[in-house]
């Protein structure tokens, strides 16, 4: 396994901010988003790194990006060294496929959120209400099934802590009608595109969580894409509804520390070597199956 990456620091540019995984520096007219191995698990980072998560979680956007150019431009400038300014090519063994250069752009204020299958939050929601942020339900669904048409199921930004769904109306009154809308009809045709890539290669998205910005006048795609951190991707093949499935995802790590006499806040603890690696594994292995 590689070199785990958790903080980076890249002189000549301003940082702007660190998320969960991502660091944002601020150079010459561009955005520099860099992806680190770093893991959080109910919101919470964590010590141990997952090698490659990263690299893995950048490539697999970028992939998707290409793939969206038809129905809505994208933040992308440069993604690889060769074409980064000169004074970032001295970086490039930190940031060789885990970084984009990008445009800046104006981000939304809210998350846009399509779902395929009845899962996560959106299952709970449903055993409560029948319904999913206001949109009504048929009768009798079970954990995972696929929806017969998938719902646009927006939500707040957080910085941290737990975003909160909203219904389009609710979205409306923060941005404006004719925007939600419109967020609402791109993330719908992105989500229906990419279930139908993913269905060839045996996978089901069942989820995910777009971010879109305003650069001019322009709606571009922004941050990540169709990336495990922000979708459940599903295998065809085990596809069982009824339950949870298993996810390409870092659910192991979550199963891990449910084992744990741990009380989910800060300071969280180490993970175990076999953990990190199958971990690791399961990254690579979806990125594989996405890009090949």
């Amino acid at each position: 396994m590689g070199k785990v990456v958790m903080e980076i620091k890249i002189d000549g540019a301003k940082f702007l901010r660190r998320g969960k995984v991502r660091d944002i520096y601020e150079y010459e007219d561009y955005l520099l988003i860099i992806a680190s191995d770093r893991v959080s698990a109910f919101d919470v980072i964590l010590p141990t790194g997952i090698p490659d998560k990263g690299r893995v979680l950048t490539q697999i956007s970028i992939y998707w990006f290409n793939q969206m150019k038809d129905i809505v431009e994208n933040h992308l400038v440069a993604t690889e060294i060769k074409d980064f300014p000169e004074s970032l090519k001295k970086y490039a063994d930190i940031l060789e496929g885990r970084s984009m250069l990008v445009k800046k752009s104006q981000p939304m204020p809210v998350e846009c959120i399509v779902r395929g299958y009845l899962s996560g939050s959106g299952w709970q929601e449903y055993k409560k209400n029948g319904s999913i942020c206001g949109i009504k339900l048929p009768e009798g669904l079970i954990e995972s099934s696929r929806l017969e048409e998938p719902i646009f199921t927006p939500s707040t930004k957080s910085q941290e802590g737990h975003d909160i769904n909203i219904s389009l109306d609710e979205m409306k009154r923060i941005v404006s009608p004719e925007l939600a809308e419109r967020l609402k009809e791109l993330t719908l045709k992105v989500y229906k595109k990419a279930r139908d890539i993913a269905e060839k290669k045996g996978i089901i998205i069942a989820d995910t969580k777009m971010e879109f910005g305003m650069f001019g006048d322009k709606i571009i795609l922004i941050d990540e894409l169709l990336t495990p951190d922000s979708s459940r991707f599903w295998s065809i093949k085990n596809y069982t509804p009824g339950k949870g499935q298993d996810s390409y995802d870092k659910q192991i790590v979550r199963d891990y520390l449910l084992t744990l006499d741990w009380n989910k806040t800060y300071p969280a603890p180490e993970l175990p070597p076999d953990i990190v690696l199958k971990t690791a594994d399961r990254y690579r292995e979806i990125l594989k199956i996405i890009t090949a």
